[in-house]
């Protein structure tokens, strides 16, 4: 069973914010939601938690519309805070558990456990205002998954985090994975959706671009990515007025071109029908001492590249309003966007 989208569509004025979104989370997986900002991601999540509803098209999980799932199957980390900024962390989390039928003797047990996990156990009594962002967001965090959620929906969850902080989300997924939960966060981290997930899908203006496991939507992209370094060369790409590369025996070779130029190696694309070993052995029939060959499938930033046009940090800017929050307690400056503006 799995969460699966169908057809989504959802329209603000004259803004299409999807345009038939559908693809498939596997259950118990691990998901990567990709996407330049603006593309529809948040929007797609708030259609999963029923916080929006799409003008045409189904969100179920397992087999059920995710309208009538109970609210208690879902956690949400939203890309803004929504802590009260003025109350102590360990009231709130027990509150907020509370808001999902946890009595608050075990909310509190298992608060503290987490809080001792990401490393901040001493914070149960401090406000939430004197905490850093790194540490505002693992509170947000477990504020999200106290209630033990089936699926856990994370909006750029590693945005503003140290890689000391990164490393303890990063531990924290890992035990939610194994305890069963279907994890699916967005993020510009490339190097992020490699590490920890399974499956991803990358939607662009509104519209699905591909989605599938890691494996096959590389396999997907038809060729293959050399990693080479010979011993006193630098392979650059070629000039115009030359071959595909600086090295002339690589240009003959079918389809071989530079994709990424260094001192201490380079990456070559090599098209699927081409072996890439034949770099190897042209390499040493010419006399070359090799110093680096590695054969890979292109990374998934150079896939959001070349499908979206441009690098996921240098997307453009954000023109959709924000996550919803907690309700601003009384002095606080937790802001609830209002719905009806443009989601990203």
């Amino acid at each position: 069973m799995s969460l699966v989208l169908d057809g989504l569509v959802k329209r603000f004025g004259a803004v299409t914010a999807l345009d038939g979104i559908s693809f498939e989370v596997p259950k118990g997986e691990v998901f990567g939601f990709l996407g330049a900002n603006g593309a529809g991601k948040t929007t797609t999540m708030r259609i999963v938690l029923d916080i929006l509803r799409p003008d045409s098209g189904i969100a179920t999980w397992e087999g059920t519309p995710t309208t009538h799932v109970p609210r208690e199957t879902w956690g949400y980390l939203p890309e803004e805070r929504g802590l009260y900024p003025r109350l102590q962390v360990l009231d709130q989390l027990v509150f907020f558990a509370s808001l999902y039928g946890i009595p608050r003797d075990v909310a509190a047990t298992r608060a503290r456990e987490w809080l001792a996990r990401l490393r901040i156990p001493d914070y149960a009594t401090r406000r939430a205002e004197e905490l850093s962002k790194g540490n505002q967001q693992k509170v947000q965090l477990i504020a999200a998954i106290l209630h033990e959620p089936a699926v856990l929906l994370m909006d750029e969850p590693f945005v503003g985090l140290d890689p000391v902080n990164v490393a303890l989300l990063k531990e924290a997924f890992g035990e939610m994975r194994e305890r069963g939960s279907t994890l699916i966060f967005s993020t510009h981290q490339m190097e992020m959706v490699e590490e920890l997930c399974e499956a991803v899908a990358l939607i662009d203006r509104g519209k699905l671009v591909l989605a599938g496991p890691i494996r096959e939507v590389k396999r997907s992209t038809g060729r293959r990515v050399v990693r080479l370094a010979l011993d006193g060369k630098t392979i650059e790409a070629g000039t115009p007025d030359g071959g595909a590369t600086s090295i002339p025996w690589l240009d003959s070779i079918p389809g071989v071109r530079v994709s990424r130029a260094g001192q201490d190696y380079a990456e070559l694309e090599v098209p699927r029908d081409v072996d890439p070993e034949l770099v190897l052995r042209t390499a040493l029939e010419h006399g070359e001492r090799v110093t680096n060959f590695l054969i890979a499938d292109p990374s998934i930033e150079e896939i959001f590249i070349e499908r979206v046009g441009r690098p996921p940090a240098s997307a453009e800017e954000k023109h959709l309003a924000g996550s919803v929050s907690a309700p601003a307690a009384a002095g606080s400056a937790a802001p609830v966007r209002a719905a009806s503006e443009p989601p990203r």
